[in-house]
């Protein structure tokens, strides 16, 4: 079984310096079965590439050229089963452009919601290209169904693993840090956070505070003004911007208390996998995947706002054995049900599963019918709607 896995425009799978979809992408390759038969479609660029079997296409490409070059890429692997990451539009257009094998859309975040009659059919045409659609989390995959009802049954949940190595260190030796490490955006939580900093560590004085910003050319314009605040305290607040994978790596490892406050309802949360693979007690918002993320093992902060962040990370901070405790269970957790391992065999099956269904390209439903069934309101008849569908929903997936 021959397997194409075509990372997103700008992805270029470097060692050094991944973003977390190429980290999900690398960790979940290296476990395989289908390594030796996987190849990965990812823009030139990378002094360091991570992975072997990479297909480099040219950087900075337009989009219309990039994907003519990718399809070419595609096409030369011969590939049973091709695996779009994110990207929605470019990737419906190359599956539909290569009909022959199984095309699945790998989701790390939600899918918004079409609004209006225009979007509705824009979005169904293109869902309706692919034949599995792929979410990092159960709470993704459940907010897509209510979403997206007619293409519930192509919706499948496998969460994000981490690679724990490198990241393993002793709860009990800690410095007395809290970490947040995020994109230096309002979604994040950051301004709470650093309103709740304030009050904590005036509280606390023997306590410091490190931010992990990423994407900070970005959001610099948003984000400076509510760091500010945090500069009376000196050395006592690291604020790394456009941090590497390393430095939140080693500053993760050292902090004895983590934050991911995210005020949306976030697809998983790679960061809180980090903060309990590092041995951190994490305080959360639990918003959207972040509960699977974590399972029972954090504190969760219902309103992620500053009066109830200064209340959990104090209660951690006063009571170190409590904390301790739940930063080896989470660990722990994180080690039995997240690593590349489990993580890669449920994504092989769910491949191996597709590529033995395989849908002929002649019994897919007519585009004109998806794009008219798409626009439909979901109170309309079911026949309006309803097209014979050659496989079934997968369970367990």
């Amino acid at each position: 079984m021959r397997v194409a896995v075509v990372m997103p425009r700008g992805a270029q799978m470097s060692r050094a310096r991944p973003n977390s979809m190429e980290t999900v992408a690398g960790a979940l390759l290296e476990p395989s079965r289908l390594k030796n038969q996987t190849h990965v479609i990812c823009d030139a660029g990378a002094s360091d590439p991570a992975l072997p079997n990479l297909v480099a296409v040219p950087e900075g490409l337009s989009r219309s050229r990039r994907a003519a070059v990718v399809a070419r890429a595609i096409e030369a692997l011969n590939p049973d089963y091709v695996e779009y990451h994110q990207q929605i539009a470019s990737s419906a257009a190359l599956a539909r452009r290569l009909p022959g094998c199984v095309h699945v859309l790998y989701r790390h975040t939600r899918i918004k919601p079409a609004r209006g009659l225009v979007n509705r059919m824009r979005y169904g045409a293109r869902l309706a290209a692919f034949d599995r659609l792929v979410f990092v989390s159960e709470a993704a995959r459940a907010q897509f169904a209510a979403d997206y009802p007619r293409f519930a049954d192509r919706a499948s949940a496998i969460c994000n693993p981490i690679d724990v190595k490198g990241w393993t260190a002793d709860p009990d030796d800690r410095e007395k840090l809290i970490v947040f490490s995020g994109r230096a955006m309002a979604e994040k939580g950051l301004e709470p956070l650093c309103q709740a900093l304030e009050v904590v560590l005036d509280r606390f004085p023997d306590w410091k505070a490190a931010l992990m910003l990423g994407d900070w050319d970005r959001h610099a314009d948003w984000a400076q003004p509510r760091l500010q605040p945090l500069e009376r305290f000196g050395d006592r607040v690291a604020i790394h911007r456009s941090a590497s994978l390393s430095q939140v790596r080693a500053v993760t490892r050292r902090a004895a208390i983590a934050v991911t406050p995210s005020l949306i309802a976030e697809a998983l949360g790679l960061a809180a996998l980090e903060a309990h693979a590092a041995g951190a007690a994490l305080v959360s918002s639990g918003r959207g995947g972040l509960r699977e993320a974590s399972g029972p093992h954090a504190v969760y902060v219902e309103d992620p706002w500053a009066p109830a962040l200064v209340e959990a990370l104090s209660g951690l901070i006063l009571d170190p054995v409590a904390r301790v405790e739940m930063a080896r269970a989470g660990q722990a957790f994180v080690v039995a049900n997240h690593t590349p391992a489990v993580r890669a065999a449920q994504l092989d099956t769910l491949r191996e599963t597709l590529v033995a269904r395989r849908v002929a390209p002649t019994v897919r439903e007519n585009l004109l019918v998806q794009m008219i069934s798409a626009a439909l309101p979901v109170s309309a008849p079911r026949w309006a709607w309803t097209w014979p569908r050659p496989q079934g929903p997968l369970t367990g997936t």
